[in-house]
Parts: C-alpha cells; structure tokens; sequence
C-alpha cells in the first residue's frame, strides 16, 4: 500500500541543521527498509499558482488554494505492507523532521 505524509510547517525552509541531519537518517531508513518512494520539501504556498479549466475557463492565479497559517512543507510517499506500518513511520518521520505529520492513504483501483 502507497501512503502520502504530509510534512505540515507554518515557515518553509527552517530545518535546523540537526532536523536536516535527523531527515537524513529518516530517509535512509526508509531507503534500506524498501519504504522510500519519494521524498522532497515544497516552495511556499506564496509560490503557488492555481489553475482552474474546468470547462475551459482558462484561469491562472498566482496564489494558494487555501491561505492558511500552516501548510504543506514537504512530503514522503511510501510503501508499507499495512496502515499500522504506515503510522508507525509517520511518527518516526515526525520525530525526525520535528513537524506533524498528516497521513493519507492512496485510493487503490
């Protein structure tokens, strides 16, 4: 099963240097465990563009879908045999980034 984590921050890019090298070691684990799909920091919601063609609107935006004090930093997207597995390294990752964590299953079909 694929799981999403999403890293939630309210300030992009404020890792300490021991949240990174903790990130790093998180990573690895994931790696050596056959967890890891992708794992990656976003640019912030300041930097986002919203587009909308539905029925062929045409709009572009240049900002956020939701403005928001907290936002989505950074994700992970792994594989893991089940839910509990999942959870499990959810908090690991949290521990490691020193953020919450908001766990999404990937709808399969």
């Amino acid at each position: 099963m694929r799981f999403l984590f999403c890293v939630i921050d309210s300030r992009t890019g404020t890792a300490t240097s021991h949240e990174m090298e903790a990130i790093r070691a998180f990573n690895d684990r994931l790696r050596v465990g056959g967890h890891r799909v992708l794992a990656a920091g976003l640019a912030p919601p300041d930097q986002s563009t919203l587009i909308d063609n539905r029925g062929g609107a045409g709009i572009v935006r240049d900002e956020p879908l939701v403005d928001a004090p907290d936002y989505m930093s950074g994700l992970w997207i792994v594989d893991a045999p089940d839910r509990e597995t999942a959870l499990a390294l959810a908090m690991e990752g949290s521990e490691a980034c020193n953020r919450r964590i908001e766990v999404r299953s990937f709808l399969e079909g």
